[in-house]
This record gives C-alpha cells, structure tokens and sequence, in this order.
C-alpha cells in the first residue's frame, strides 16, 4: 500500500541532503514512487533546444523530485516539524493532526 503523510499543497522542511533547512511548498506527490517535487528545493539545471518556432531555448532551472522520508511536514500552527497523526473528525472522516499543538492540519 503506497500512502503517505505529505500531500500536494503542504509545506515541508527538508531534513537531510544540500538542501537541509530549507522550507517550501509540495507542488506535486508521486506516492507510487514515494518521491515529492518542493519548490525552490533540489533545483536542477537542464540545457533546453528550442523545438517550435519562436520557442525558447537555454539553460532552465527545474526543480527535481526527492525522496518523502527526506521531509517532513511543518504545522500552519505552531510552525514546527511534525510527523502527522490521524484522528476520526467529527464528521467521521480521517483528519489530520499536528503531534505538538494537536491542531488539525
């Protein structure tokens, strides 16, 4: 079973590699491949010809994906890492819920 606890729209510290400490926003989830894509986070250079007419070509900067493990979510709230818990909300669904402050996320 592939879930995990990040999802598109959240916002992340990243806890190891050259971007360590660095907070950003995920822009996309790939659970099949347990990888998140963080903007501003593992930006990588691509040399880009330009295909159509009047496309532009150059060097891009494109954010690449990394690993979910390598992150972790950051409370809206108390503006802290936390590793997500799950409680059932009132309306019976599963909610999400921050382990320091016990805020819903």
């Amino acid at each position: 079973m592939n879930t995990m606890s990040i999802k598109k729209g959240d916002t992340v510290v990243v806890l190891s590699g050259k971007d360590k400490g660095k907070q950003g926003k995920v822009l996309e989830a790939m659970p099949e491949t347990r990888k998140v894509v963080v903007e501003k986070v593992n930006v990588a250079t691509r040399h880009q010809k330009p295909r159509k007419q009047g496309e532009e070509g150059g060097i891009m900067k494109k954010e690449a994906p990394i690993y979910a493990c390598k992150v972790m979510r950051v409370c809206p709230k108390c503006n802290k890492p936390t590793r997500p818990a799950s409680k059932v909300g009132a309306d019976g669904k599963r909610v999400r819920v921050c382990k320091k402050c016990g805020a819903e996320i």
